[in-house]
């Protein structure tokens, strides 16, 4: 679950980590009133959508008078912003971020993520910050600095003393660094983040850290420990599909192609899209129903996959173990009669109750067609949309 930065900045003044004034705004005229409230003679027009590329999208100004808070705010509130992150279909502007000016010295990088390679959360940070992270891993990857945290341990003085050196930083600014970045650890840790990213992360002239952008995405199998957190999601900025398909507790994700999948597993989803492509074809979607999938969830699985107009064809993949596939099957039949399947279905079935599945399937009068195994699963629903 994402958040915008204007929240994820109420969370770092929360756990004590230093960010810019600023006020959230709705309309016009609100931002102009919160350029009022904080005062000064300089302020940051920024527009809040889940995704990062904001200012070269022209979605973050700089404003020096109230008037050029009106004039930029009225131009980014309501206007579609595209950037790398958003897709061709860009995203709608609905909130703005009202921000007062920053003395920068200097420009930094800082990430939180879980390294799965070691099973351990994993601070990066670099002097090369307010540009793209990923030009910098490409091109010059010895300017990222890790630092891997001992879970029993904490993040240690010494690791964060040794990254905020690794920055080129001097003076009091170590000693800022480093209760930054241990009072980071601790957000991380206690509300289950998945990825805390700071860029820019900036040395004012005062020699003070601060985040001036803030970037935070939390673990959703952890949101029912943290109903605080929940409160922040703005389904405005979400897929309907997926949020749908989250009512269920459907893992479900909108791709490119045009067949649906349909699988029980992550890994075992994972590979279904993977012959899909290996034998020429697109997938229209990962869709996990889980191991202890019901025949409702079945059903809104369907339900969720045929309401995308580019699927042409549907791969049922399923390997029962906990799931069993006779309830695969009638859940199949029973999305056939509630929303009337006109698209070609190729069944692949092994494991728990698969020739009561099958038989199920066979008597149906459908018209499903069933597959011996993977590939033969994907040879048959591209071959049944070529015919279509």
């Amino acid at each position: 679950m994402n958040i915008h930065e204007y929240q994820a900045k109420q969370l770092f003044q929360k756990f004590g980590i230093r960010t810019p004034r600023g006020i959230p705004a709705f309309t016009v005229d609100e931002a102009v009133a919160a350029a009022e409230q904080l005062g000064g003679t300089i302020w940051v027009v920024k527009a809040q959508i889940h995704a990062g590329g904001r200012g070269k999208a022209g979605g973050v100004k700089l404003a020096r008078t109230l008037e050029q808070v009106r004039e930029h705010a009225t131009a980014i509130l309501g206007a579609t912003l595209f950037t790398p992150q958003t897709g061709p279909e860009g995203r709608l502007v609905r909130r703005l971020y009202i921000e007062e000016g920053c003395d920068i010295d200097r420009e930094l990088y800082l990430g939180v993520v879980l390294d799965r390679d070691t099973s351990k959360v994993t601070f990066m940070a670099s002097s090369e910050g307010g540009v793209d992270i990923e030009e910098v891993a490409e091109h010059s990857p010895e300017k990222i600095l890790r630092e891997a945290v001992t879970p029993l341990l904490g993040m240690t003085s010494f690791q964060a003393r040794t990254l905020a050196l690794g920055l080129g930083l001097k003076g009091k600014s170590v000693n800022s660094a480093i209760d930054f970045i241990q009072k980071l650890y601790k957000m991380y840790i206690d509300l289950d983040c998945a990825i805390v990213e700071i860029n820019p992360l900036v040395l004012t002239k005062g020699g003070e850290i601060i985040a001036l952008d803030g970037k935070v995405n939390f673990e959703a199998n952890a949101l029912y420990r943290h109903p605080e957190v929940v409160e922040l999601r703005d389904l405005s900025e979400e897929d309907p599909a997926e949020i749908e398909a989250s009512k269920y507790d459907l893992a479900f994700i909108n791709l490119d192609g045009n067949i649906g999948c349909m699988v029980n597993g992550a890994g075992l989803a994972m590979a279904t899209m993977d012959i899909i492509k290996q034998f020429g074809a697109e997938p229209a979607n990962f869709l996990d129903v889980g191991g202890g999938a019901t025949q409702e969830k079945v059903t809104a699985a369907f339900r969720l996959i045929t309401s995308d107009p580019r699927v042409k064809g549907i791969f049922v993949n399923i390997f029962g173990g906990i799931m069993k596939c006779d309830v695969i099957a009638n859940g199949i039949i029973a999305a056939s009669k509630e929303i009337g399947l006109t698209v070609p279905v190729v069944v692949r079935l092994e494991g728990t109750n698969v020739e009561l599945g099958k038989k199920i399937l066979s008597e149906s009068g459908l018209g499903v067609i069933p597959a011996d195994d993977m590939a033969d699963g994907a040879r048959k629903i591209i071959a049944a949309i070529n015919r279509a």
